[in-house]
């Protein structure tokens, strides 16, 4: 089988799943919760912030087996503030051009998620 397709490879995927599904609804139920209290941003980025923090715990530990450490958390942290203008541009690319404050952040999840792999899946697995 191809290399970049192994079993290793397909598990880590579905584990990614698995664990961003989880931070999804971390992510956007603080957001729900909070969006009636303040700034629509301000909702976003508390959300993504504990998100991320509950991601990376779970990414170390069941997506890709690592220890974590300060140096990937420092890593995974430069992939998720490139992942966060990536989400945040769309997010207020969508509510521009119409979609609810509420729903905005469902399609940046689909076309955000295969580049938050790639960037964590380096962040964490570089030698």
């Amino acid at each position: 089988m191809n290399r970049i397709l192994n079993r290793q490879s397909i598990l880590e995927i579905i584990r990614f799943g698995i664990v961003g599904t989880t931070a999804m609804i971390i992510h956007y139920g603080i957001y729900y919760i909070l969006l009636p209290f303040m700034n629509m941003n301000i909702a976003y980025t508390i959300g993504y912030f504990l998100s991320f923090l509950c991601n990376f715990v779970m990414s170390s530990y069941f997506t890709f087996k690592v220890k974590p450490s300060w140096k990937r958390l420092i890593r995974f942290a430069g992939s998720h503030g490139i992942n966060y203008f990536v989400y945040l541009g769309l997010f207020n690319f969508f509510y521009w051009i119409g979609v609810s404050a509420e729903l905005a952040p469902l399609p940046v999840y689909l076309i955000a998620v295969p580049i938050s792999f790639l960037l964590v899946r380096f962040a964490l697995k570089k030698k």
